[in-house]
């Protein structure tokens, strides 16, 4: 009872940061506060942009504003222009409307929230773009973070294999043989130790950061599985292991499946099927694992949008009263998100052992 408590407590508080945060957005598209009741009046509440501003990436943290004045934690940029050479800035020098060296953040178009210049031709272009993102910095948390909690645990485990593990460590280990056992060694058999390092790492990814991006606080709060460049990597990482760990059996069967003959030759048609089928399969590890967690972010971010939505239209009464059942919902879906958040986990890494698996048979007698 007392876990669902803090649960319950941690939900509606990430849910009322959201709701913070959904504000501080609607108010930073406001000039100065002095025009802030004329804008709102004559303009709707834009959901769409305070719903695409939170789910996807950006040169800062924004936290809230006060009195007209954004508070944000900017982030490195780091670019290089192709007439001047290279630049590096604090994002903070181009967030907000203003310009930096030639560059700023564009607004709509082709580089709609990319930071660009204008070229001696005149041309609005990009520079080459290494900054440090929102995406990229959550990356490089995460990562860090995992960095500090196994390797010291893998030291303790190497210096005293018969030691007393700490509560965390416990904790970690039953989640590892969990995985291992009931994940890994069915889908690959004798060789599961081989490919468990990886099959492990990516299942902690995942769920680290399907937990960070649930809570919309600094430092956290990025969109990075919801993102399908980070999952599209991830993906990537499965295809080329199985493919180029492939045994000799597992390309006989892509290339000259045991079907009739008129299948393969001389059209080949099964060839063709089994090659396709190679790509199709990161594919849908790829959209799955984007779909699901993108999906999460937005219909909470929606729920709470609906309280702007309805005080713009109908007057703050009526959107005190959507308010009570719009944060009862997103209580309800953030509680659900964190079930998503380790079911997503499981699930790639489930499949990445089955699709690595199947490129391990060996030869077999009809």
């Amino acid at each position: 009872m007392r876990k669902f408590f803090y649960i319950l407590t941690l939900s509606l508080f990430s849910v009322i940061a959201y709701a913070d945060e959904v504000e501080a957005v609607q108010q930073d598209s406001v000039a100065a506060p002095e025009v802030a009741s004329e804008v709102e009046e004559n303009e709707p509440f834009d959901a769409k942009d305070v719903i695409f501003s939170h789910i996807g990436d950006a040169y800062e943290y924004h936290i809230t504003e006060i009195n007209g004045h954004p508070i944000s934690v900017p982030l490195l940029v780091i670019v290089r222009s192709a007439e001047r050479g290279w630049f590096v800035f604090g994002a903070n020098k181009v967030t907000h409307g203003d310009m930096y060296e030639g560059f700023f953040i564009q607004k709509g178009g082709d580089y709609d929230g990319k930071i660009v210049e204008t070229n001696s031709q005149g041309e609005i272009v990009r520079p080459f773009d290494l900054s440090i993102t929102r995406n990229v910095f959550a990356l490089l948390l995460s990562s860090l973070i995992l960095i500090l909690i196994f390797v010291p645990m893998a030291a303790k485990y190497k210096k005293n294999p018969l030691g007393v593990p700490s509560k965390g460590h416990n904790l970690l280990e039953a989640v590892i043989n969990y995985i291992e056992a009931d994940v890994i060694k069915p889908a690959l058999g004798d060789k599961y130790l081989r490919y468990s390092p990886y099959l492990l790492t990516v299942f902690f990814f995942i769920l680290l950061n399907n937990l960070m991006g649930l809570v919309p606080i600094f430092p956290f709060g990025a969109n990075l599985t919801g993102n399908i460049s980070i999952t599209f990597v991830l993906a990537m990482f499965t295809y080329v292991i199985t493919n180029v760990f492939g045994t000799r059996e597992y390309w006989k069967e892509v290339l000259w499946p045991e079907v009739p003959l008129f299948l393969k030759a001389p059209l080949p048609l099964m060839p063709v099927i089994e090659i396709i089928s190679t790509f199709t399969k990161p594919i849908a590890l790829m959209i799955r694992l984007f779909a699901n967690i993108f999906a999460g972010h937005m219909i909470i971010l929606v729920l709470i949008c609906l309280i702007f939505i309805f005080s713009s239209i109908m007057g703050v009464a009526v959107g005190a009263g959507v308010s009570v059942v719009s944060i009862l919902f997103s209580v309800f879906m953030y509680c659900l998100e964190l079930l998503v958040a380790f079911i997503q986990a499981y699930v790639f890494t489930m499949l990445s052992a089955i699709f690595i698996g199947l490129a391990q048979v060996e030869h077999h007698e009809s």
